[in-house]
């Protein structure tokens, strides 16, 4: 007596309703509760500037006033902050967006990988935006900078922002088999990269017996890479860009395998039970 008509749809179709589903996943992401994605970017900004003055204000007490490569030293700080913020809130928000038992996965067509595709490429986007206005309006106000490589330095934000999708892949499709320690886990990561990101120091300067408390961070390798594009009179010798590179692929790869399974046997009764 009741029947649902079937809606025949083929591949093409398909592919731009997914796009579809994909577009407004992301501007929803941009806008992070705002009604307007202007402001969204806007709390990106500002976290970035506010970043930025407290480690300038830290490296005057502390007594460094210059910076330890050539150049200027604000966008000393902003190669560190930038990717910094960059790999770690990719990672918060990706371990938030891919678990198949979060509120958004009951509703068809999403499904994890709509929301890993949304939700990566919003971050890129605000971060990119964000990054852009902040050093043109230093550069136009405060004080005149050259990169040396841009392409190169923007690369390495794009290798930060790469591993941090990787990284936070892993944490979000283990959060339904670990609900209570893969959340602790996440925040001493990111609580770690304070650190062992290596923003606030040289990787050049560290002795070779502390080298190897580092260069397992894909993070690490990224911001001194960064760093040696952006100013000509620095040429990294503790890190590499091929590190990061393969493990941001592996990584991704034990990801969906991991997605995939547990988008067979998840199940948000699991967190009744527990």
């Amino acid at each position: 007596m009741f029947q649902t008509n079937r809606i025949h749809r083929n591949k093409v179709s398909s592919f731009f309703g997914i796009v579809s589903v994909i577009y407004h996943t992301i501007v929803q992401n941009i806008r992070g509760g705002h009604r307007n994605a202007i402001v969204g970017i806007l709390v990106v900004i500002m976290r970035s500037v506010i970043l930025v003055g407290v480690f300038f204000v830290m490296f005057q007490l502390i007594g460094v006033r210059t910076s330890p490569i050539r150049g200027d030293f604000i966008l000393y700080i902003m190669t560190g902050i930038f990717l910094y913020l960059t790999h770690v809130m990719t990672v918060r928000q990706l371990a938030q967006a891919v678990s198949p038992t979060s509120p958004s996965m009951m509703h068809s067509p999403m499904n994890t990988v709509i929301s890993f595709i949304a939700t990566t490429f919003s971050m890129l986007y605000q971060k990119t935006l964000a990054i852009g206005i902040m050093l043109l309006a230093y550069h136009l106000l405060i004080n005149p900078i050259t990169i040396d490589k841009p392409i190169g330095a923007y690369g390495m934000l794009l290798l930060a922002w790469g591993s941090g999708c990787a990284v936070g892949l892993i944490f979000g499709v283990l959060t339904p088999w670990f609900p209570n320690a893969m959340p602790l886990l996440m925040q001493f990561y990111i609580r770690a990269n304070m650190i062992a990101s290596g923003k606030m120091f040289l990787a050049n300067s560290l002795p070779a017996t502390m080298v190897a408390w580092f260069d397992w961070n894909p993070l690490f390798h990224a911001i001194d890479q960064a760093r040696g594009f952006a100013f000509l009179h620095y040429t990294p010798m503790n890190s590499q860009i091929a590190y990061p590179v393969i493990l941001t692929m592996v990584l991704l790869l034990i990801g969906f395998m991991a997605e995939f399974f547990s988008r067979q046997h998840a199940s948000v009764s699991w967190f009744a039970a527990r």
